[in-house]
């Protein structure tokens, strides 16, 4: 499964490249590396289904069902 958020779809990215020392002086350049999302699952309880529902979602996205209500949040993802 690829590591992406249920909610925000935020996925990996390639960061990194060359520390200032570097830049300075043209030497060990620092390589790219991938940085992934703080993915975490969270089992949530829909009571307008009256089902509980197991995501795999970033920090970003529990704040985001928080603030927005579960229903509406996993319909506007298009998870229901």
């Amino acid at each position: 499964m690829a590591k992406t958020c249920a909610i925000t779809n935020k996925g990996s990215v390639m960061m990194g490249g060359y520390s200032n020392r570097t830049r300075a002086t043209q030497f060990n350049p620092v390589g790219m590396r991938r940085r992934y999302p703080n993915l975490q699952k969270k089992k949530v309880f829909v009571p307008e289904l009256n089902k509980t529902i197991t995501l795999e979602v970033s920090a970003r996205g529990i704040k985001t069902l928080q603030k927005n209500g579960v229903f509406a949040t996993l319909k506007k993802a298009g998870l229901i």
